[in-house]
């Protein structure tokens, strides 16, 4: 019991100090974020923000990694061959995912953001899905699929950006719908040329 009250605690001081963190990196830029100044914000001494993060680049590193590995579990989920079809059932369940993770997100994709984090998610889109998918649906000649695969990948991200930076007017299904489309469309551009 003692073991399950600790680790409630240290999730919510972990909660606490991601909001945080968030809050002053909509204002700021993570170079010029001190621990004195998280801690404060978080109400904890700063002792306490070492017993979890060496600093707050590595608060933000934890932050990026577990926001990758929900990515990647969506990415994951399904076949290539279910996605050939209807890509849309990977991208009806990432848009909640950015949806519920707006805050964040925004922050990593936006014009201050980490190019880096950007970077490893547009790999695993690529990776885990749309390399597969234009093999199986358009064989062929490496090179156009190559940049086929990068302006679909910019495309998502673009999407992605789009809805966030506009309040989110639309919801996760229909940016779905609409990412599918976008896709469906391009890639009979690409079988027919």
């Amino acid at each position: 019991m003692k073991e399950e009250l600790m680790d409630r605690r240290v999730r919510k001081t972990r909660r606490i100090l991601r909001k945080c963190l968030i809050t002053l990196l909509q204002k700021k830029k993570i170079q010029d974020i001190t621990v004195r100044e998280l801690a404060d914000m978080a109400d904890i001494n700063r002792g306490t923000f070492y017993l979890h993060y060496k600093d707050t680049f590595d608060l933000l590193e934890q932050i990026e990694t577990e926001l990758m590995e929900q990515i990647n579990e969506v990415l994951t989920h399904h076949p290539a061959l279910e996605l050939v079809a209807k890509p849309s059932l990977a991208l009806s369940e990432l848009y909640p995912l950015v949806q519920e993770n707006a805050d964040i997100i925004s922050i990593l994709i936006g014009e201050n953001g980490d190019l880096h984090f950007v970077n490893r998610m547009k790999q695993a889109v690529y990776d885990k899905c749309l390399r597969d998918w234009l093999d199986i649906k358009c064989p062929g000649d490496p090179d156009s699929l190559g940049a086929y695969s990068a302006f679909i990948v910019s495309g998502c991200f673009g999407a992605v950006q789009y809805w966030l930076e506009n309040g989110m007017k639309e919801t996760p299904q229909q940016m779905a719908a609409l990412t599918e489309e976008f896709i469906l469309k391009g890639i009979r551009v690409l079988e027919q040329a």
